[in-house]
């Protein structure tokens, strides 16, 4: 009953979409880029007085489905307690890298890589999304706007109003973006900018820290194999009969032989709907 369980999890979240794992993932809609930023970050919150600097690298190919962030920065939080100031100096170095599902973040403080899986990526593979699409429809989900374009760096970027900032973004890459949150404002953006280049595999590459892999965490071959496995218990799922299906749902299963026939039935066409609407019919 365990794989069934495993296999119910998986429809579920992918029950929105179509295609097969095999579909291409596209998170831009420009195929490969470098870009630096500088960041700048200043405001007053809750007595304290902060300002930061830092920059930040971005590399990605396959249309965003590898990539890598670099950053790093320097935080001076000022704080008056009594009349009297405490300094505190903070120092950021982390990489973070998506590998058409693996998410990996490094911290070179720690000195660790903490591994996840990116549940968001493997939906945008499995359902083929346009990447623009996605991109504004998940802006627009948190409560974006476009209220105009502009050129910057030479690129012609959509501007977008979003949680009391704005961003520039150039095929769905952002370029500029400003915020303000509790007082503290954020300024990022980029000094060079290059698309449609090649990009070194060197630039991919995570400091070797030791790697702890969270929970639920697979890597894309295992991936690509359950996607596999998915879609032969779906076939074969899809052509059971009720009374073939309760059989084996029920074998071993002391809660689903405790289910009544209507439960059982509400579940059966419940996975036979989700099964048809994973393959897209």
């Amino acid at each position: 009953m365990k794989k069934l369980n495993i296999l119910l999890s998986l429809i579920v979240l992918l029950a929105s979409c179509s295609g097969n794992s095999q579909n291409k993932l596209k998170r831009y809609d420009v195929k490969s880029g470098i870009v630096q930023y500088k960041v700048t970050t200043s405001g007053k919150t809750f007595g304290s007085t902060i300002k930061g600097s830092g920059t930040e690298s971005l590399y990605f190919k396959d249309w965003g489905a590898v990539e890598l962030i670099e950053e790093e920065s320097t935080q001076t939080t000022v704080t008056k307690i009594f009349g009297r100031g405490k300094t505190t100096t903070t120092n950021t170095h982390t990489v973070k890298k998506l590998d058409n599902g693996e998410s990996y973040l490094a911290d070179f403080n720690k000195k660790t890589t903490i591994a996840t899986r990116d549940l968001a990526m493997d939906m945008m593979k499995e359902s083929n999304t346009d990447a623009g699409e996605a991109g504004k429809s998940m802006l627009e989900s948190m409560g974006g706007k476009k209220i105009g374009n502009e050129n910057f760096m030479g690129y012609n970027c959509e501007i977008w109003s979003i949680m009391g900032g704005k961003q520039w973004m150039y095929k769905g890459v952002v370029l500029k973006l400003e915020m303000k949150t509790l007082g503290i404002k954020t300024v990022k953006e980029a000094t060079s900018a290059k698309f449609n280049v090649s990009v070194s595999d060197s630039k991919f590459k995570l400091p070797d820290f030791p790697i702890q892999k969270m929970e639920g965490f697979t890597d894309n071959k295992q991936f690509e194999s359950d996607m596999d496995d998915m879609d032969q218990n779906m076939n074969k799922i899809q052509n059971m009969s009720f009374k073939e299906w309760k059989k084996m749902a029920t074998k071993n299963d002391p809660e689903m032989q405790q289910m009544s026939d209507e439960e059982l039935h509400q579940t059966y066409n419940m996975i036979q709907k989700m099964i048809k609407m994973r393959k897209g019919n």
